[in-house]
């Protein structure tokens, strides 16, 4: 065919460099022009990553198979700490195996080629409307809308758990610890167990404050 033009050719450039995904427009022998597209972040997506850190998540990481330029553009906007793009499902588990090695990883996903990864994280999340079976399936936590605002919301909420799941077994065991001495010191059953079922109902009480938890 025709030879590109320089001129198209060096808009094409100055197109990706912006991080678009050109597509040269050609007509028989004539050339039209070119088209630039670009992966736009979700209107939440800043908002979302300033509130994870502020929860206290340390690094943003993206891994993408799309263009290390279109990549790198959308972390720009979204202030990530690092983006690789251009990645296979391999190449995905390659780096999340490679960040387990540092510390713990989450990682969120929704499609068939971050399956993989997922399942080597420490936590596979997955975005339950919009993502594959493969996803969910492989996936430690769904979240079955299809909404990035509730990711800080999973992590705030999961930490409260295992913080009141800590309270409750210090509350039972400590229980536990005082009822058996004081049985054997001479302590009635009536007493021990008015004391036992008391520490049950303050263990469910302590549960029951996460229906009412909001981050």
């Amino acid at each position: 065919g025709p030879t590109l033009p320089n001129a198209l050719r060096d808009q094409a450039e100055a197109l990706e460099e912006e991080g678009r995904t050109t597509m040269i427009i050609r007509r028989g022998d004539e050339y039209l022009g070119v088209i630039g597209l670009a992966d736009t972040p979700r209107p939440e997506a800043a908002d979302v990553i300033e509130r994870l850190r502020q929860i206290g998540v340390r690094r943003m990481i993206m891994i993408s198979g799309d263009n290390q330029r279109v990549v790198d553009a959308v972390a720009r906007q979204l202030e990530i700490d690092v983006a690789h793009g251009d990645l296979l499902p391999d190449d995905k588990v390659d780096a999340v195996r490679a960040l387990r090695d540092e510390e713990d990883v989450a990682m969120v996903g929704d499609g068939v080629n971050d399956a993989p990864a997922m399942a080597h994280a420490t936590v596979g999340i997955a975005m339950g409307a919009a993502g594959s079976d493969a996803a969910l399936e492989t996936a430690d936590v769904a979240l079955m809308a299809d909404d990035l605002s509730q990711l800080p919301f999973a992590v705030a909420l999961s930490r409260q758990t295992r913080r009141i799941i800590t309270q409750n077994l210090w509350i039972a065991l400590g229980m536990v610890a005082v009822l058996v001495p004081a049985t054997i010191a001479g302590l009635d059953i009536g007493p021990a167990v008015v004391l036992h079922e008391g520490s049950t109902l303050a263990v469910v009480s302590n549960a029951l404050r996460l229906l009412n938890y909001s981050s």
